[in-house]
């Protein structure tokens, strides 16, 4: 099924439960992501379910594999930048670092740069404007927080 790399992405679920300290994320800014993913998971869950048509061979096919292709190799790449940023810091530590290794040696925002990737990937296996959308919207959101972060 095309949706399962999307609900498999549940590092949003799960990466804030490792992170030891940080700031706290506002109410507001919660509630505004809950709502976005609420739905944005309503909008490809239903275009992929009840809109989207795909031929007997479509696993086979190009751009699905090269989509899932695009898919793992950005969540690898974001689960390893989530580790290293991770592990910036020793417990008690406070200050700015800037993060080693992975792809934070080719790029600053690397954990950014993997959610790009997958998404798209994510959209060229799926081939919705749906998915397109979601990869755009990702691409200008995240893009916009890697600048302010290479800043």
């Amino acid at each position: 099924c095309n949706c399962f790399p999307f609900v498999v992405h549940c590092r949003a679920l799960i990466f804030p439960l490792l992170i030891r300290q940080g700031k706290p994320t506002p109410f507001f800014t919660f509630v505004l992501a809950l709502l976005f993913c609420v739905y944005n998971g309503y909008l490809q869950g239903r275009s992929l379910t009840n809109y989207a048509k795909y031929h007997s061979g479509w696993l086979k096919d190009p751009r699905f594999i090269a989509g899932l292709i695009g898919w793992l190799v950005g969540m690898a790449i974001n689960i390893h930048s989530d580790h290293i940023l991770r592990n910036l810091r020793k417990p008690g530590e406070t200050g700015y670092k800037i993060p080693r290794g992975g792809m934070f040696e080719y790029v600053s925002g690397a954990n950014f740069f993997g959610e790009i990737l997958e998404w798209f990937g994510f959209a060229l296996a799926c081939c919705t404007i749906e998915s397109l959308a979601f990869a755009l919207c990702t691409l200008f959101i995240l893009g916009s927080r890697a600048k302010q972060h290479h800043q």
